[in-house]
């Protein structure tokens, strides 16, 4: 079985990571042809088994540009021979406009749609004419796949979709495999040393992330807290000024991307974000597995998914005052960091098990293709 994934970027993100996950767990029975709406972003391939048959073609047609109707025939074209099509995102959008045109004139494959949330130019309002073409495109679609509730009520109520082709996933993780202590020097370029405690964050370093936010908020943490953020991205510089603007810059530290956070979780005390938009993500799922209490804004699903204790610190969004208020709360109290730690360890293990993530993917994957089982 042949799948070709057009993706917005294929760096080390939420979603792109969630893609190698699966892929892995889709075994050498399926051959996968990647391409990133960005040339080069490709930093997920790194979670990727070895073994796997995967090709990242540099001749496929862009996705980016003009929707002139040369250019989607192009990229229809360039989707004949594969059984399934996934694309994920605003950046491949251009690619599901391509399908739907010409999906019957070519005799294309099925192709099921993948949204896991907005960057920083819909963070705050949706564009309408992206909504429109949204609609157009996934019209002849054969599944969109969600993780959040608030992108399946997008998904109905703004794009339109009939409720039998929208399906809500829940991100899920090997929860099992969290919580478990780590050495000290497990990152480089870094040691924890005895008496430091960690507030850690894992996000790509872009500008939706507002990561400058969270060195802010972080700042009136005590001293003996270090702030580490795992990720890659351009925002990288950023950040580093932001710190050294305010004198920080020793307790700010960024090792860089970490392709298994199983293998680092156990390192942090506390967990953060400070997303300007987020849906479901992966992070948190993950520091609630870890037995990590979260802070964060109220940005998509945070604070559903979290457990009950933990929702006084997921704070109104864009209120950085209130998130380094949690921050420093959560920071002088151990035992309830501890207390909520484990009320979220619970709810991962009952919620947000990978297995169920997996199998709900091979259910959509198998129903587009018109078989009962996938692969």
């Amino acid at each position: 079985m042949r799948l070709l994934h057009l993706h917005s970027s294929f760096s080390a993100g939420g979603k792109e990571l969630r893609a190698a996950k699966l892929m892995n767990a889709f075994g050498r029975e399926v051959e996968h042809t990647v391409v990133s709406a960005v040339p080069g972003e490709l930093g997920a391939a790194a979670a990727l088994d070895r073994g796997l048959k995967v090709a990242y073609p540099d001749d496929f047609p862009p996705l980016a540009g003009r929707p002139f109707p040369r250019r989607l025939q192009a990229i229809a074209r360039a989707m004949l021979g594969y059984d399934l099509v996934l694309t994920y995102n605003w950046g491949a959008m251009d690619g599901v406009m391509a399908h739907t045109l010409f999906a019957q004139a070519l005799g294309l494959p099925p192709l099921v749609h993948h949204e896991d949330g907005f960057n920083q130019d819909e963070a705050d309002r949706l564009k309408p004419a992206r909504n429109w073409f949204r609609r157009i495109a996934l019209s002849r679609a054969q599944g969109l796949v969600v993780p959040s509730q608030r992108l399946e009520a997008i998904a109905r109520q703004v794009w339109k979709q009939p409720r039998s082709m929208v399906h809500r996933i829940p991100n899920g993780i090997p929860v099992a495999r969290y919580g478990r202590p780590c050495a000290p020097d497990v990152l480089p370029r870094i040691i924890k040393h005895d008496g430091e405690m960690w507030l850690g964050t894992l996000a790509g370093l872009r500008a939706v992330k507002n990561l400058p936010r969270l060195v802010r908020a972080f700042a009136a943490m005590p001293t003996y807290w270090h702030l580490v953020i795992l990720g890659e991205g351009p925002e990288r510089d950023t950040i580093r000024r932001e710190a050294i603007a305010l004198n920080i810059g020793h307790r700010v530290h960024l090792p860089g991307f970490v392709a298994d956070p199983a293998e680092v979780m156990g390192l942090f005390d506390l967990f953060a974000l400070s997303s300007d938009s987020e849906q479901f993500p992966i992070s948190v799922v993950e520091a609630m597995a870890a037995g990590l209490a979260v802070v964060s804004p109220r940005v998509g699903d945070v604070e559903a998914m979290v457990a009950k204790d933990n929702r006084r610190f997921i704070t109104p969004a864009g209120d950085e005052p209130a998130l380094s208020a949690a921050l420093c709360e959560l920071a002088l109290d151990p035992p309830l960091r501890a207390a909520i730690g484990a009320a979220n360890r619970a709810r991962a293990e009952a919620e947000y098990d990978e297995g169920a993530m997996v199998a709900s993917y091979r259910d959509v994957y198998a129903a587009a293709l018109g078989r009962t089982s996938f692969p």
